[in-house]
């Protein structure tokens, strides 16, 4: 028979991961909700849970789909391609920046790495200004490449990947080079391989952040055609007129990306994350 304390535990913890998934899932159940309801009824009533089938259609979608919301998918679609861009970019640059910290000895090693970690604690408000007037002495304004040739070297991500790094046995690497591997080759056809649980897991985390990414694409892009989902949705709530079924609907589909991201690597990112936490 089961202890009585472990018991309770596992009931409590239990518990408090359905509250954590319920907290997570309302927001998401009421934006359905509204995503059928004309917008003027969320100024009136808010966005909230009341289902009346009288009050709900189909209008939101069949304009959502319609000539009428066509720079709604240029919107997506730029989005999407930023953020695959970035995201492989960021993974492979900080994965390398990664392997020299976790495999090389060299000096001030450990006094590079210090600064990597201070950028961490550096909010980005701190640097907005600076590096945005870097980006217009360097004529890079409104383009992509502003938005994400800054961070591809991501110093969460590089810590994260040199964590993990460590622990891949060092004989691994030192069996390529017996084999005439080159360091290029060591990495990429040895180290990559094994690390791709770390690579879902920064994916899915960075991938997030460049989707919901607004401050800073919105300082740097100036053309409406160009505009990433997150500012374009916010185009559409003005002092001039609010175009809220459109808002309730496009923020709706705009869950879905991260969503997708996310089931295809679930099984990587729950590895990747829980990565050395067991030793044995």
């Amino acid at each position: 028979m089961k202890n009585p304390s472990i018991l309770a535990r596992k009931i409590l913890g239990y518990l408090l991961l359905f509250l954590i998934a319920l907290f997570i899932i309302i927001p998401i159940y009421a934006l359905f909700i509204a995503s059928f309801k004309d917008g003027t009824d969320m100024v009136q009533n808010g966005i909230n849970l009341k289902i009346v089938l009288s009050e709900m259609n189909l209008d939101n979608y069949a304009m959502l789909f319609s000539k009428a919301a066509l720079r709604y998918w240029v919107w997506y679609k730029n989005s999407m391609i930023l953020v695959f861009v970035q995201v492989a970019l960021t993974l492979i640059v900080s994965a390398l920046v990664a392997y020299g910290f976790a495999a090389y000895d060299f000096p001030f090693k450990n006094f590079f790495f210090f600064f990597v970690l201070l950028i961490m604690s550096i909010p980005f408000e701190i640097i907005m200004l600076p590096l945005y007037q870097q980006i217009n002495e360097m004529k890079m304004a409104d383009t992509y490449s502003a938005i994400f040739l800054p961070f591809l070297a991501n110093a969460s991500t590089i810590f994260f990947f040199r964590q993990y790094i460590i622990g891949i046995p060092r004989e691994i690497i030192e069996a390529g080079r017996i084999d005439g591997a080159t360091e290029y080759g060591i990495f990429f056809r040895l180290i990559i391989p094994i690390m791709k649980p770390s690579f879902a897991a920064m994916a899915i985390l960075n991938g997030m952040n460049s989707w919901n990414n607004v401050l800073w694409p919105l300082l740097v892009l100036r053309t409406d055609q160009k505009f990433t989902l997150p500012i374009g949705l916010n185009t559409l709530v003005t002092p001039y007129g609010n175009n809220y079924d459109l808002l309730i609907v496009g923020s709706f589909f705009a869950i879905i990306p991260i969503v997708t991201l996310y089931l295809c690597f679930q099984k990587y990112f729950i590895e990747g994350m829980t990565a050395g936490s067991v030793k044995g």
